[in-house]
């Protein structure tokens, strides 16, 4: 038995490259699973191998416990005098398991999924150096769950359907980029992920198309990025001659547009970077137009005000415009018009009745306590409406959550009337770049306005219009110039 438990080692060490300590472990872990199967209770059997002779010796552990604690005899034994201290354990040598077809066989399963281990924690160590940047690989397999990436030598990598840009399709064979991250999980060890909704991707994609900031001319300070739809980046650079937004837009919009391609067509905003949050809020709400803005250093707090016909535009669609800048300048944005109600010429009573509901009477007693706008019944607490004696709590609770509500009715209606105002700059006569029979013809297509020909690929431009791809790519980007302003 020594010699055929030395002959394993030193075999399967050789085979796999595993250093030979590894496969005494694994028989040792084998020797002691077949020992258990000796007794009926739960017990816990230590094997030690000499890796010189191949001798071996097996022992029973029972771990020392006060009367209390006492939870399984078959592993535990009680504290009295003549046992050893609290914690420690007492072995017992008990006779050895032959080490024969079974233990050898339950020898190979440890041995074999150690070498599975191995080879993994091997790739993992060869990949760490490349973790955080991106990455091509392979489409190797698709499930309902994930995508199983071939990363090349013998390394494969998991991205979760969760983590790819929204609408994206990927078949067997397909090259895909992502961000090389590392996951633990229970019981399975270390594994290797990538992520294509991750901020890092964009920061990588950049380095790609703009030689400046792979070659740290131009920084990129701060990402905020809603994956699948738009993404605000903050550039900056310590030389004056070179425009760092113009640099990351590229000719034509060529560098920013190779990025949202990659990205299905992700909208991107560049902003100029300032240290001083303030300015920069200022740069990343353009082109709305902020009239003050108001800090609290101690709860990260700005209060911003913009003007009115702007509101919309700074808020964006279902508040992201603003959640991003809130994310790029790492601060709460509270933001407001110059009037707190949704029509300036309204008087506050009419507001009040308008968007809250209330009746003439307490609109005036919340007026004449201070309370005269939707914003700012919004933002009150109970202790405002103390005076006005017929509010039980319940009853202000209620006006609160009815003001924040309206504030989203009015941010929603001016939206809606921003889309109005600006629908005729949508249109596809707005553009120099489209002859009208170009415009006949989209129309015939059922591309109707600038937005519908913004979506398009050159290639799928080119045969409708009867032009060359390059041809195409410029109309597509002349429609999608104000993504980049």
């Amino acid at each position: 038995m020594q010699k055929e438990i030395l002959l394993v080692a030193e075999a399967v060490s050789g085979e796999k490259g595993l250093p030979q300590e590894a496969i005494f472990e694994a028989i040792e872990q084998a020797l002691a699973t077949a020992t258990k199967k000796r007794y009926s209770e739960n017990s816990n059997i230590e094997v030690i191998i000499d890796p010189k002779t191949g001798d071996y010796e097996t022992f029973r552990l029972w771990e020392v416990v006060s009367q209390e604690d006492i939870e399984d005899l078959g592993v535990q034994v009680i504290h009295d005098d003549q046992n050893n201290e609290l914690g420690s354990l007492i072995r017992e040598k008990v006779e050895n398991v032959e080490f024969g077809r079974i233990a050898a066989q339950a020898a190979k399963q440890v041995i074999v999924q150690k070498v599975r281990d191995a080879e993994r924690l091997e790739i993992i160590k060869k990949f760490r150096p490349y973790l955080g940047t991106l990455i091509n690989g392979a489409v190797k397999k698709v499930t309902r769950e994930l995508i199983i990436v071939d990363l090349g030598e013998n390394a494969e990598a998991s991205l979760p359907r969760r983590d790819l840009v929204q609408g994206e399709i990927y078949r067997v064979g397909d090259r895909i980029k992502g961000i090389l991250e590392e996951s633990v999980r229970e019981n399975r060890g270390a594994q290797l992920v990538l992520s294509r909704s991750s901020k890092d991707m964009v920061t990588e994609l950049f380095k790609l198309e703009v030689p400046e900031i792979a070659e740290e001319v131009i920084q990129i300070r701060s990402v905020a990025r809603d994956s699948g739809a738009r993404t605000k980046i903050a550039v900056k650079t310590n030389d004056v001659r070179i425009d760092p937004v113009g640099a990351c837009v590229g000719m034509r919009g060529s560098r920013v547009q190779a990025v949202s391609n990659e990205l299905g067509s992700e909208r991107i905003d560049i902003v100029v970077w300032d240290d001083d949050p303030a300015k920069l809020l200022i740069n990343t709400l353009s082109p709305a137009e902020v009239t003050s803005i108001v800090m609290d250093d101690d709860s990260g707090i700005m209060e911003v005000e913009v003007k009115d016909e702007n509101l919309a535009l700074a808020i964006g669609k279902n508040g992201q415009n603003i959640r991003l800048a809130s994310e790029l300048v790492g601060w709460e944005i509270q933001i407001s018009g110059e009037n707190d109600n949704l029509d300036a010429k309204e008087s506050p009573e009419n507001a009040l009745i308008k968007y809250m509901g209330v009746d003439q009477e307490l609109a005036n007693k919340l007026i004449e306590n201070g309370l005269d706008s939707v914003q700012k019944i919004s933002k009150a607490e109970a202790n405002d409406f103390e005076k006005i004696e017929e509010l039980d709590a319940e009853i202000i609770d209620t006006l609160i959550e009815r003001a924040e509500e309206a504030l989203l009715e009015i941010a929603i209606a001016e939206m809606d009337e921003e889309s109005v105002e600006t629908e005729i700059d949508n249109t596809l006569e707005s553009l120099e770049s489209l002859k009208p029979e170009h415009i006949e013809l989209l129309k015939n297509a059922g591309i109707k306005d600038k937005e519908n020909l913004a979506d398009l690929s050159s290639d799928e431009l080119s045969p409708i219009l009867d032009l060359s791809e390059e041809e195409a790519g410029k109309i597509i980007m002349d429609a999608r110039s104000d993504w980049f302003n």
